[in-house]
C-alpha cells in the first residue's frame, strides 16, 4: 500500500449519502497534482491529508490514486496554512482574507493567530472588530483542537468536528467515547451514516444496543424523509436488519428500549402495529382533533342570499361558475372547508370571492400559503397581504436549530377566516401547528390542487382530509373559456385524466421536442436555454426560463444541469467573485434556493434567490423576493451549505413556484421517477410556455403511471373516527 501526503486544492465530486470523493491532491515534496478518489467524510479544501491507498487507471479519466485510507494533519507550509484558513473554518477569513494575512506572516500565521492576534491589525481589511471575530473564532478552534485531533484517528475532517464541538463543547469526547450515535439525533448536518461510521472507527459492536436503537430510529427518519408519516412495524424491523446488517431478533429488544423512551409511539389499531416518531404521532392526532373541533364549533352561520352573490360578482366584475357559488354558500354554513382544482378552473377567483364576501360580513380574513413564492403570488392576484404560514403564525426560532411559534392555543390568530393556499404543500407537522393557532369559532377554508405532488415533509394532508369524507369538499371542475385557450391547462388536465397531451400546436404554448439519447438531451435544453427561446419569445434566460428535471442524478438531472447551465448562463469572469464550497462554486449573479428552513435568517425551504455580490470577506448576499419585496440575507462559512444553485430545480423542489416558462427533460433514463402526478405538477409549474424535450415512450409511460408511493398515514382514519365518536356521543354533531 502506497502513502502520499498533500494538501486538497479542490474538490470536483461529493455524494453527501456516502461520502464518495474525487478530490485534486497537490502531493507534499514533488508538488504533482493528482487525483484522488475515495470515502472521505466531509473534507474541505485547504485540509492536509495523510493518504493510504493504490493507484488506479481509470477508462475515462486516466491515473487515480484510490484510498483505502486517510487521516487529517494541521498544514505546516505557507500554501497548506493559506488553504486552511480559506476554507472558511474561522470566522471573518475567507479565501481573500486569508491570502492577505499570510502574505504578512507567512509561516508563522497560526503562530501569530495563537500568541499574538493582536498583530492582525497590521493586515489591510481588519479592524478592531473583524479582529475580535477572527480572535473569539480561532480560540474555538484551539479548544477544539482536541477534538479534531482524536477525530482524525477515524477520518474525520474539521468541519464535522467544529460541528460537534459547537452541540457538546469541552464534553466533546467524553460523549463520543460513550455513544457516538448520540451524533445522529443531536447534531444537525450529522446523519447516522457519518455517526455509524465514528462508532465502528472506535470499535463498537455491531450488536451493541446504542447501535441497534440508532439504527432503528434512523430507519423510521428515513421513513419520513420518504414522506411516511409512520412505518408497520415489520416493514421497520426488516429496513433496519437490512441496514445494520443484523437478525431481526436481537432489534426486539432495541425496539422495547426506544419504546421506553418514548423516543418512537407503537400505535396498535386498525388489526395493525404501526411505528411513529413521538412527534408525528401526536401531530396526526391534534391534527384529527382540531379538524373536528373547528368544524363543530363553528360561529353562526353567514346568510347568503342570490342578491349577496350579485353583489360579490359585480364588485369582483365577474361571472361566478356553478362551482365557485357554491363554494362561497359552503364557506359561509362550515367551520372548516376545502376547495380542490386544477389548473385554469377559477381557484383565485374563487378565493376573491371570498375575499370579497367576508369584508361585506365585517369578518377579518388571514392569507396564507407554504412558501414566500405561493405567498407572492397570492398578493399579487388579490391584492390584499399574505405571509408565509410560518410568518404568520409568528415563529421564534431557538437553540439547537428547532423553532417554536408565537400563535398557539394559549395565544391564537385573532383573524376569523384563515384561507390557506397550495394546501398539498403542507406537512403534517405544519398543519398541527396551524391549527393550533385558529381558534375556536373561526373560519378555515383550505385551497389546493389534490392531485399535485404531496408535501416535501411527513404526510398527505390535503388528499387525507378529502378522503376521509368529513369535511365539505368543493371541486372546482369546469376549465374557463379563457384558460381553454392555453394548451398549458388543456394538457394538464389530459394527462391527469390519463390521456396524452396536444403537442405542438401551431401558435400555442406546449411544445414537445423528440431527442433520444441523454447526451442530446442536455445539449437540446442548453441549446434551448441560452438562444432558442430567448429568440423564439424574448425570453430571458435567467428571469424567465427554468429548467425542471425529475431526478437529482444522471446527464439530465439535478446536479449536473446546474452545473452545464450556471457555465453557460454565468459564466467565470474576472469582474465576477466566487465563493468555493466543496465541490460547488458560488458566483455573484447565480440563481440559488435555500434548501434548509432558517428561521433565524426568515428563508425556507425552496425560497429562491439570486446572488448579488460577493464580499470582500467571503460574506455571500442573496436577494429573495419576499411577498412585498426583494431583501438581502447573508451568508458566510458554513451557512452556505444551506444553499444550492437554481438553474434547473427538481419538480419536488419547483412546487408552490410558477415561471414563465420551463423546459423539463423526459427519459426513460428517469425510470423510477416517471408518474403522472410528477408530469402534471411539473407542466403546472409553466405560465406562458412549456417545452418537453425526451421521447414519446418515457411521456407515454409517466402518463400511464398513476401508481405514485401511497404514504403511510392515518389522519383520514383520525377524523373519521373523531367524527363517528362525537356522533355515538350526542347522536348528532
Amino acid at each position: 500500500m502506497i502513502e502520499l501526503e498533500g494538501v486538497v486544492e479542490r474538490i470536483t465530486y461529493y455524494n453527501e449519502e456516502n461520502g464518495f470523493t474525487v478530490a485534486k491532491i497537490t502531493v507534499k515534496d514533488n508538488d504533482d497534482l493528482i487525483t484522488a478518489i475515495g470515502y472521505f467524510h466531509c473534507l474541505e479544501v485547504g485540509e492536509v491529508l495523510k493518504l493510504r491507498g493504490n493507484w488506479t487507471i481509470h477508462k475515462d479519466y486516466g491515473h487515480q490514486f484510490k484510498v483505502e485510507f486517510y487521516e487529517t494533519i494541521m498544514p505546516a507550509t505557507v500554501r497548506g496554512i493559506e488553504n486552511y484558513l480559506a476554507s472558511g473554518v474561522i470566522r471573518g477569513i475567507g479565501p481573500t482574507m486569508a491570502k492577505k494575512i499570510v502574505k504578512e506572516f507567512g509561516e508563522k500565521t497560526l503562530e501569530v493567530l495563537s500568541n499574538s492576534p493582536e498583530k492582525l491589525l497590521s493586515v489591510p481589511g481588519i479592524g478592531e472588530k473583524k479582529l475580535k471575530m477572527i480572535t473569539e473564532s480561532y480560540s474555538q478552534q484551539q479548544e477544539t483542537r482536541d477534538i479534531m485531533l482524536f477525530l482524525q484517528e477515524y477520518g474525520i475532517g474539521p468541519n464535522v468536528a467544529v460541528k460537534i464541538y459547537k452541540n457538546y463543547k469541552e464534553k466533546s469526547i467524553q460523549i463520543l467515547k460513550q455513544n457516538p450515535y448520540r451524533l445522529a439525533d443531536e447534531v444537525y448536518g450529522i446523519g447516522f451514516k457519518t455517526a455509524d461510521y465514528i462508532a465502528q472507527k472506535m470499535g463498537m459492536e455491531r450488536d451493541s444496543m446504542e447501535r441497534l436503537c440508532a439504527g432503528l430510529k434512523y430507519a423510521v427518519v428515513k421513513a419520513a424523509d420518504e414522506g411516511h408519516v409512520f412505518m408497520p412495524l415489520e416493514e421497520l424491523l426488516y429496513k433496519a436488519s437490512e441496514l445494520l446488517s443484523v437478525e431481526k431478533e436481537p432489534l426486539n429488544q432495541a425496539f422495547l428500549a426506544l419504546e421506553e423512551k418514548k423516543d418512537i409511539v407503537v400505535e396498535r389499531a386498525w388489526g395493525r402495529e404501526d411505528v411513529y416518531l413521538a412527534a408525528f404521532y401526536y401531530s396526526e392526532k391534534a391534527v384529527a382533533r382540531r379538524l373536528f373541533l373547528l368544524a363543530a364549533m363553528i360561529d353562526e352561520p353567514l346568510e347568503i342570499t342570490d342578491e349577496t352573490i350579485n353583489e360579490i360578482e359585480k364588485c369582483c366584475n365577474i361571472r361566478l361558475a356553478k362551482r365557485q357559488r357554491e363554494a362561497i354558500e359552503k364557506a359561509a354554513q362550515h367551520g372548516v372547508l376545502v376547495i380542490t382544482g386544477g389548473p385554469g378552473t377559477g381557484k383565485t377567483t374563487t378565493i376573491q370571492s371570498l375575499l370579497e364576501f367576508f369584508k361585506k360580513q365585517e369578518l377579518k380574513v388571514a392569507l396564507a400559503a407554504p412558501t414566500g413564492r405561493a405567498a407572492k403570488r397570492m398578493v399579487e392576484t388579490t391584492g390584499v397581504e399574505a405571509k408565509t404560514i410560518h410568518r404568520l403564525l409568528e415563529y421564534n426560532a431557538y437553540e439547537q436549530g428547532g423553532m417554536a411559534f408565537g400563535k398557539n392555543q394559549d395565544d391564537p390568530l385573532d383573524e376569523d377566516v384563515i384561507i390557506v393556499d397550495e394546501m398539498s404543500m403542507v406537512d403534517i407537522i405544519l398543519m398541527h401547528h396551524l391549527l393550533s393557532a385558529v381558534r375556536p369559532g373561526a373560519r378555515l377554508i383550505l385551497v389546493g390542487d389534490k392531485d399535485q405532488l404531496p408535501s416535501v415533509g411527513p404526510g398527505s394532508v390535503l388528499r387525507e382530509i378529502i378522503e376521509s369524507d368529513k369535511i365539505p369538499v368543493v371541486v372546482l371542475d369546469e376549465i374557463f373559456r379563457q384558460a381553454q385557450e392555453s394548451m398549458i391547462i388543456v394538457n394538464a388536465h389530459r394527462i391527469n385524466k390519463g390521456y396524452f397531451p396536444y403537442i405542438n400546436v401551431k401558435d400555442k404554448d406546449f411544445f414537445f421536442e423528440q431527442v433520444l439519447l441523454p447526451e442530446d438531451i442536455l445539449e437540446t435544453i442548453l441549446e434551448m436555454t441560452k438562444n432558442r427561446l430567448p429568440n423564439y419569445g424574448d425570453f430571458d434566460p435567467l428571469e424567465d426560463i427554468q429548467v425542471i428535471t425529475p431526478m437529482k442524478k444522471g446527464l439530465v438531472g439535478v446536479a449536473n444541469l446546474n452545473d452545464k447551465l450556471q457555465f453557460l448562463l454565468n459564466p467565470p469572469s474576472r469582474r465576477k467573485k466566487e465563493y468555493h464550497y466543496r465541490a460547488c462554486v458560488f458566483r455573484e449573479g447565480d440563481k440559488v434556493m435555500q434548501i434548509k428552513n432558517n428561521y433565524d435568517k426568515e428563508v425556507f425551504n425552496g425560497d429562491l434567490g439570486r446572488i448579488v455580490r460577493i464580499d470582500d470577506e467571503d460574506v455571500v448576499i442573496v436577494s429573495f423576493a419576499d411577498a412585498w419585496q426583494e431583501r438581502e440575507v447573508a451568508y458566510q462559512g458554513q451557512e452556505i451549505e444551506e444553499l444550492s444553485l437554481a438553474y434547473a430545480l427538481s419538480v419536488h423542489k419547483s412546487q408552490g413556484s410558477e415561471f414563465p416558462v420551463v423546459i423539463m427533460p423526459i427519459t426513460t433514463s428517469h425510470y423510477v421517477m416517471l408518474q403522472r402526478n410528477l408530469l402534471y405538477t411539473a407542466v403546472t409549474r409553466a405560465k406562458k410556455l412549456i417545452v418537453l424535450v425526451g421521447t414519446k415512450q418515457a411521456l407515454t409511460i409517466a402518463i400511464q403511471n398513476n401508481r405514485s408511493l401511497r404514504r403511510y398515514g392515518h389522519l383520514s382514519d383520525r377524523i373519521i373516527d373523531e367524527f363517528s365518536q362525537a356522533i355515538f356521543r350526542d347522536g348528532s354533531i
